[in-house]
């Protein structure tokens, strides 16, 4: 099995976004990752999961705390492919074989192909690269000096993961409730971090990460909070005023250690501008959801291809389960699906590129971040749907550890929490339409796309035309409403919009001229969007979906 040369799907986007060298180099190496990551990534992730987690050793022999988490040899192993591959280091950096940098793009297809085995490990990988971001864009010379070659390292220098340590017990979502406090040193020109952390994912395995905390004296909430870096050891080997409280026990992810950190006097840098630290970490919240997204993209993927596979080889009453037309109708719903999910997230990664490299304004941006909020809300409730399908399609077999569903449904169910839960998302949608009139904005660039491809696909636009009108209209009246009618209605709504940008997206890939392609655009209108609007979908035969298997 092989996670890449089996998936046309990832081959089509990447084939149709990178220059012809870039493309070429890209494919060799990913077809040799996705086979390692459906075979040697994938058994080690499963010994992770059930006999391998990480463990805390709180105390050394003579009594005194070394905070000590244990992973395995098979979990090191998979950390050294993946990061020796570039997924963080080569979006910063040159490839050596093409003398030039990569892309986000790139970095994410790994992910999608890792987060099929292992979405555990994607975590910390995750964390190092919203950590690259920040040091990146926002820390002095220095601290790029001294940290970035090894938080890029692909094998050159001695690796130093990245961790993002925000929540703490008393707020949660509610960053602006924070109380660890950063007390300037004049003597090392440093600050020192008093305070403690919730949930602090990749502690222990993160060779630096970055910390919100409240200078002395700073106002209240979320305008007060600076950004440090904060070395996991001192120079000498010794922890840096760090201590693990516990390890999490958590229902998936296992692989990746999360824990209660103390931060008592931990040396640590301020990055970029006092007071600015909540702005700061918001930007790399936007690329942890991006992640978060793909994650979810890669569990419907290998959820997916498990009931495709076990569909064919399983029989039943006489015959294979695939030649049954309820097996095949949802076979089909769940590939259209995930070719509308997956092709939507890629393109709000490519976006995402672009705005990287600074072809931004205050429309873009509020647009961007309309898009990842929506894209994290929708893939992560169907991580978890796939998930709960593919066990269906294995029967009692499905919910044995020895098959992979299981893991995959816990695994999933975190996605839909991490990096903000559906109603945190709600809210953020409501900021944009109101700090940046998103929903017109959002309207207009549907309204555009529908118009830039109905010369070609006028079937296709012509069925979505009424839905486009319809939602502006809805977006309309949500504004027009109280706050707290806002809150009750923008799920609902979210869910509109993420779906007709999803069927516009499959519109445009029509445009390779490949029929498969015309017939999931077709199928994903008929069957998942205009009935959002009470409109009858057109019934297809099932033939026409058999052909997209």
């Amino acid at each position: 099995m092989n996670f890449y040369s089996q998936d046309t799907l990832i081959q089509d986007i990447l084939r149709e976004s990178l220059d012809e060298r870039f493309f070429d180099w890209a494919n060799k190496e990913l077809e040799e990752f996705g086979g390692r990551c459906a075979t040697s990534i994938d058994e080690r992730a499963k010994h992770t999961d059930r006999e391998g987690q990480p463990r805390l050793t709180k105390y050394d022999k003579l009594g005194n705390d070394q905070s000590y988490v244990w992973v395995n040899e098979g979990y090191k192993q998979t950390v050294k492919e993946t990061y020796g591959r570039g997924i963080v280091g080569y979006i910063h950096k040159d490839i050596p074989e093409l003398n030039q940098k990569g892309n986000y793009l790139y970095s994410f297809a790994q992910g999608y192909l890792l987060s099929q085995s292992e979405p555990g490990f994607y975590c910390p990988v995750t964390l190092t690269m919203a950590t690259a971001y920040l040091i990146e864009q926002y820390a002095s010379n220095e601290l790029k000096e001294r940290f970035l070659p090894h938080i890029l390292s692909t094998g050159e220098e001695e690796l130093y993961e990245g961790a993002t340590f925000l929540t703490e017990r008393q707020g949660g979502s509610d960053v602006g409730a924070n109380e660890t406090t950063a007390v300037f040193d004049k003597e090392s020109g440093s600050y020192r971090l008093y305070g403690e952390k919730y949930f602090a994912s990749n502690a222990g395995m993160c060779g630096v990460a970055a910390v919100l905390a409240r200078t002395e004296n700073a106002p209240s909430g979320t305008k007060g909070l600076s950004l440090f870096l904060v070395p996991w050891k001192k120079d000498d080997g010794s922890l840096n005023g760090i201590s693990i409280r516990r390890l999490k026990d958590k229902l998936g992810v296992r692989a990746v250690p999360s824990g209660e950190v103390e931060l008592d006097g931990a040396k640590a840098f301020m990055i970029g501008e006092q007071e600015r630290g909540f702005y700061y970490m918001m930007e790399a919240l936007n690329l942890s959801r991006i992640c978060n997204a793909v994650a979810s993209v890669g569990i419907m993927r290998r959820a997916y291809t498990e009931s495709k596979n076990y569909a064919e080889e399983r029989d039943a009453f006489g015959q294979q389960l695939i030649n049954y037309p309820m097996i095949q109708d949802s076979l089909v719903k769940m590939k259209v699906k995930l070719t509308a999910e997956t092709r939507a997230a890629f393109e709000l990664i490519q976006e995402y590129d672009t705005w990287y490299q600074g072809k931004r304004s205050p429309e873009s941006s509020g647009l961007l971040r309309l898009l990842i909020a929506l894209i994290k809300a929708e893939s992560a409730d169907q991580a978890i749907h796939f998930s709960h399908e593919a066990i269906e399609m294995h029967g009692g077999n499905g919910y044995i550890e020895d098959f992979v569903t299981p893991r995959l449904l816990r695994d999933a169910q975190v996605l839909t929490v991490w990096e903000g839960t559906a109603n945190i998302l709600g809210l953020e949608v409501l900021r944009l339409f109101s700090k940046f009139d998103i929903g017109r904005v959002f309207v207009e660039k549907m309204t555009e796309e529908l118009e830039r491809y109905s010369e070609n696909e006028r079937e296709l636009t012509d069925r979505i035309a009424p839905c486009l009108h319809n939602l502006k209209n809805e977006i309309e009246l949500l504004l027009s409403l109280g706050d707290i009618e806002k809150t009750r209605q923008i799920k609902t709504l979210q869910k509109k919009m993420v779906t007709l940008f999803e069927a516009i997206t499959l519109v445009k890939a029509t445009l390779n001229g490949q029929k498969k392609d015309h017939r999931i655009a077709r199928l994903f209108i008929e069957d998942q969007l205009v009935p959002l609007w009470g409109i009858e979908g057109q019934l297809w035969p099932l033939e026409d979906g058999l052909e997209i298997l």
